[in-house]
């Protein structure tokens, strides 16, 4: 049983990580903490081999975080859990030692894909006996290729819509992120229940004066 703690500064975001991880089997929640100190501290006590680590923490840095857990030779692995794009940033992550990097908003099938690997990596054992092992052994890191998108959707058209969900906190009926995006609004709708059918967004019941609620989708902060 792979043993994981999450460091999320988000409750929300925090549970729906330990949701997630104990839905699959081999893993199990160690603990969910919500600061960088409160990370390291538990390391100390309780046996953790996986860190879901969020880098932008109330008190430090997710790499601060790292540094410290090398510097106090627990050999823990890494895996971030952020939102930050910044290859600089992702080029620190894995000169600290972070074997997976996982970008918010994701799906529970995206992490899982990544757990998924890494349990296999870990799994592996034994002596090679050439390169082609070693290059199999590290290459299970590696994500495969994202599945397509339905026929007729874009990925820019499904950029373009999370980054309108993303400007608006209270969230988006597809009218109106038909308009912010330039498109009509089936097409809205359709890549709207696309985010919500795998997790990405929320759909909600907004209540006007007459009629049937108007469904709005608001992005899921993960």
């Amino acid at each position: 049983m792979i043993r994981v703690l999450v460091v999320e500064d988000e409750p929300v975001a925090a549970e729906a990580h330990r949701v997630y991880v104990e839905r699959l089997p081999g893993f199990s929640v160690a603990g969910v903490v919500h600061s960088g100190g409160d990370a390291l501290r538990f390391c100390e006590r309780e046996p953790v081999d996986l860190v879901l680590l969020d880098f932008y923490l109330p008190d430090t840095h997710g790499l601060a975080v790292c540094r410290s857990l090398r510097a106090a030779g627990l050999p823990i692995d890494v895996i971030a859990v952020t939102s930050a794009r910044d290859l600089g940033l992702v080029k620190a992550a894995v000169s600290v030692g972070v074997v997976q990097y996982l970008l918010k908003p994701f799906t529970f099938a995206t992490l899982r894909e990544k757990l998924e690997r890494y349990a296999e990596f870990r799994d592996a054992s034994g002596e090679v006996t050439g390169q082609a092992e070693i290059d199999r052994a590290l290459g299970a890191l590696r994500t495969t290729e994202q599945p397509p998108l339905p026929k007729g959707m874009s990925v820019q058209t499904l950029e373009a819509i999370q980054d309108a969900l993303s400007g608006a906190a209270e969230g988006l009926s597809a009218g109106a992120a038909a308009s912010a995006i330039g498109a009509s609004r089936v097409t809205a709708r359709r890549y709207l229940e696309y985010l919500a059918d795998n997790g990405m967004a929320h759909r909600e019941p907004h209540y006007g004066q007459v009629g049937r609620p108007e469904v709005w989708y608001r992005l899921t902060r993960v």
